[in-house]
């Protein structure tokens, strides 16, 4: 008697994900600038001083700027995922789209310390979820995002179909 494979999990596919990759302009600027440092470090080098600035630098800089663009950021299963961080719909009492201006002034010189950011600047909008939860001290997160709108409306959704 053969066995059936069991059937894999199912998961939700997401209401909204994205991922704060960095533009691909700073990926052409930061080569060039690692090849332009590369090429004064090997200028009158023989033997290994020839090719090692070459070797290290330019993949240093690719790891380096992948490192930066990693953040995903995703609604679904019940839950706001930005990176390793999971909130529960649930304890999501609003969610608002922030424009430039308004991320300023909500990071800015009167931000509440306890707040969770997930902050990128390349990146201008971002979404401020507001939490109702009692035993959690932190007041709200604020999330880049590059469709603020979008993502807000994602949350809302989702806290809407969970209750």
């Amino acid at each position: 008697m053969s066995q059936s494979p069991s059937p894999s999990p199912v998961t939700a596919t997401p209401a909204y994900a994205e991922r704060l990759r960095l533009p691909w302009w700073w990926w052409l600027a930061a080569l060039a600038a690692a090849a332009l440092l590369a090429t004064e470090v090997w200028m009158g080098g023989a033997g290994v001083r020839a090719w090692l600035p070459f070797a290290v630098l330019l993949p240093a800089t690719v790891a380096g700027l992948a490192w930066l663009g990693r953040i995903r950021v995703a609604v679904t299963d019940g839950e706001l995922r930005v990176d390793d961080a999971r909130l529960p719909v649930r304890f999501v009492a609003d969610a608002i789209a922030l424009d430039a201006d308004g991320r300023r002034e909500v990071l800015g010189v009167g931000a509440d310390p306890l707040a969770f950011v997930v902050q990128r600047p390349w990146i201008s909008g971002a979404v401020q979820v507001i939490l109702d939860d009692p035993a959690d001290p932190t007041p709200f997160w604020v999330v880049s995002s590059r469709h603020p709108v979008e993502l807000a409306d994602a949350l809302l959704a989702a806290r809407h179909a969970a209750n």
